[in-house]
């Protein structure tokens, strides 16, 4: 009898303690799914004669019980956000106009959260021509520290995109001043890298111009960088 109640005591004891895991759970990065990257979106209702409505779409990450839905106007760099816990919304967003959509996964378990990809995508209007994408960098990542090669130099790398897929060339600015004033040249669509001459300790700023064939340009903004 004895026997038995230190068993069932045991029992007890490892349903309490190992039965259920409370702990913190991190959630999962979304994958997109619509507006499709570097596209033209075709399908917004359209709901006055500078808006239309978008249905954002994605699918759903594990760990995962709420997402946040943000879009940045890239004319204008205003964020729109939207907290959901299903895996699409609808936002109302300009016409004609370039935006960054990406999706933030997060769990009540845990204080970690998780970011998606971002995708751009010009939602459609009346023109039909479109501006290329802004440049976005790939490398240096804006706002870090980075180590120079032996030849004293980094290499700068960005990635471009247009709906029209007519772009014809990427102008380079780079300086150690804040816009960077010293053009590094033109390179054409299939170009998107170039090396630069650095020194330790100092950091630096540069942004890329994108043209088109129809002379449309983008502005990247300026990206910085610091060097180790």
């Amino acid at each position: 009898m004895k026997q038995l109640l230190v068993s069932l005591i045991l029992l007890l004891l490892l349903v309490s303690c190992g039965g259920n895991d409370d702990g913190p759970v991190t959630p999962e990065a979304a994958e997109l799914v619509f507006p499709a990257e570097n596209s033209e979106c075709t399908t917004g209702v359209s709901v006055n004669e500078e808006l239309s409505q978008v249905t954002f779409e994605w699918r759903s990450s594990a760990n995962t019980n709420s997402y946040t839905l943000t879009v940045v106007n890239l004319e204008t760099n205003v964020p729109q956000t939207l907290s959901t816990a299903a895996t699409s919304v609808s936002l109302s967003i300009a016409k004609g106009t370039p935006f960054a959509w990406s999706v933030t996964s997060t769990n009540s378990r845990s204080d970690q959260v998780v970011t998606s990809e971002t995708w751009l995508f010009y939602n459609a209007g009346a023109q039909t021509t479109y501006t290329p994408f802004p440049a976005r960098a790939v490398s240096p990542v804006s706002g870090s520290t980075v180590l120079k090669d032996i030849a004293n130099e980094v290499t700068l790398e960005w990635s471009g995109a247009d709906v029209d897929g007519d772009i014809v060339s990427f102008e380079v600015f780079f300086s150690d001043q804040n816009p960077p004033s010293t053009s590094l040249g033109t390179v054409g669509a299939t170009t998107m890298k170039s090396n630069v001459s650095v020194i330790s300790g100092e950091t630096y700023y540069w942004e890329v111009l994108t043209t088109d064939q129809e002379g449309n340009t983008s502005d990247s903004g300026v990206f910085e960088f610091k060097v180790h």
